[in-house]
């Protein structure tokens, strides 16, 4: 075989299995390769080129070190190359496929294409399946087609837990946190099939008028979930990402909106009065919701607490507030005060590792080229007057008010006409009391409808820090009507 950047360990493991040994000696961090169910899951989708990362170990290096592993134990020496692009998928495996989806489209299920499938990515890379995925798709197989292969993907890594235990974690840990939730929402999707079934398929006479209110209070209580999707769209995905485990996240993501829009219809369908497609569709988001959470306990859950670090584990609980919780009440604290985990515990950072070089933002980081370009293409005038009423800062591009490097410094009082300046002054005296935090105008200007706003900028402690302004030309944004759900280019 030839050893690429994008050679998944799975890969690696299975053609020189010897190398097991090697790489845990080879740096601390590969010791958890040792762990059978976390080579069977996120060795699959885990490459050299985020091993290497995750190391913090050269890449070249690792690749030659794992070259010369071979050659010592067989005589031979591998080939070392370039990751292969998308153009190099196989077309053989291309057309296999197409058939397994082929299958799917026909009305197999996920079960009985499995084990072809499963044959086709035994040595098959991640990146070569999402490939051949993307080609299919070009090739003109319909998106919807190709999504199918999600059930079929988790299955297999399912299959590798089967008899697993439980990942058990202290209360509080997000990991129990998210089971918690997930027992609960079985609780409600129970009720809601119950209901479901009491209407009936077709629905009874005299059942839709008694239950139908029931039903959707049901769906509502089943909709609280979408919280604790959030949570792992926003939280967990992004860390697990960063240790290159990406094809869960983007599976169970795609099955998350599948949940929301059975939601939406089941909403729809209920307030439509239309009992038979309410109770259809109300049993088949009952059995997608607890069929996710199952996928979560047997796949999501053992990845994630062997692949992340206590502090990552932290960094993520520091920020489930934001987001709030479904079903549940009064989350533990987690870690305790005293606990040690390093840097995350003291103040968790509200994303994965940022690259060094950074300005520093409360959530994430950004270089000053990067935040100067963002102020730019934004479609809002922006200006910054600080503390001692001093202009520091205004956005470039097309502005709707002139303005130039000389009013940086100045007091913003000098800046505008003296016919207007006491609604300055009187807004700046305002949000210094703390008697205001915003202001607002409106007004016709040139054939243009532009809203001004005026923002106070208090720091942690509430201290007045000055002032922001902007100004929008919102023409277009009152004309619009109606709605515009997909991209119109």
């Amino acid at each position: 075989m030839t050893i690429t950047p994008k050679t998944t360990i799975h890969t690696l493991l299975k053609e020189y299995p010897f190398l097991l040994d090697f790489l845990a000696g080879y740096h601390p961090e590969f010791k958890k390769l040792t762990n059978p169910v976390l080579r069977r899951t996120v060795g699959r989708m885990t490459t050299l080129d985020a091993v290497a990362e995750q190391g913090n170990v050269p890449l070249n290096q690792l690749m030659l070190d794992l070259a010369a592993q071979i050659e010592a134990k067989t005589g031979t020496r591998p080939d070392i190359a370039d990751a292969p692009g998308v153009d190099t998928v196989d077309p053989a495996r291309l057309e296999e496929l197409a058939a397994i989806v082929g299958e799917l489209h026909a009305g197999k299920t996920a079960d009985e294409v499995k084990p072809r499938f499963e044959e086709l990515i035994a040595d098959v890379e991640a990146t070569e399946i999402a490939a051949m995925e993307q080609k299919l798709i070009e090739g003109g197989v319909p998106a919807d087609d190709v999504k199918r292969l999600c059930d079929v993907h988790v299955q297999v890594f399912a299959d590798a837990l089967e008899g697993h235990a439980a990942v058990s974690v202290p209360a509080g840990h997000p990991l129990d946190t998210f089971q918690r939730e997930n027992r609960a929402l079985l609780q409600v999707t129970a009720s809601l099939r119950k209901v479901a079934e009491a209407i009936g398929e077709p629905p009874a006479p005299d059942a839709w008028g008694r239950l139908k209110t029931a039903l959707a209070s049901t769906v509502d209580r089943v909709a609280e979930i979408n919280a604790h999707y959030l949570r792992k769209e926003n939280q967990l995905f992004p860390y697990l990402e960063e240790h290159g485990v990406e094809g869960p996240s983007k599976v169970m993501w795609a099955i998350h909106d599948d949940v929301r829009a059975l939601i939406k219809q089941a909403r729809e369908t209920i307030a439509a009065d239309d009992a038979a497609l309410s109770v259809s569709t109300c049993l088949a988001l009952a059995k997608m919701a607890d069929d996710m959470a199952a996928k979560e306990e047997k796949v999501l859950h053992p990845m994630a607490v062997d692949t992340l670090s206590d502090e990552e584990w932290a960094a993520i609980r520091a920020g489930e507030g934001e987001i709030g919780y479904a079903f549940i009440s009064g989350v533990p604290a987690w870690p305790p005060a005293d606990a040690a985990v390093g840097a995350g515990a003291a103040g968790a950072p509200a994303g994965p590792a940022s690259p060094a070089g950074l300005l520093r933002l409360t959530t994430g980081g950004l270089t000053a080229e990067q935040l100067n370009l963002m102020l730019t293409v934004l479609p809002v005038d922006v200006q910054f007057v600080d503390e001692h009423d001093q202009v520091r800062f205004y956005s470039e591009g097309e502005r709707i008010f002139p303005r130039s490097p000389g009013v940086i410094g100045r007091k913003v009082q000098n800046c505008h006409p003296p016919a207007s300046v006491h609604k300055v002054q009187q807004i700046i005296d305002a949000f210094r009391a703390g008697d205001k935090s915003t202001a607002e105008f409106w007004i016709e200007l040139g054939g243009k409808f532009l809203h001004i706003r005026y923002f106070a900028v208090r720091d942690a402690d509430g201290a007045y820090r000055g002032v922001v302004e902007t100004t929008q030309d919102v023409t277009g944004i009152r004309a619009l009507e109606g709605q515009r759900r997909l991209l119109d280019w």
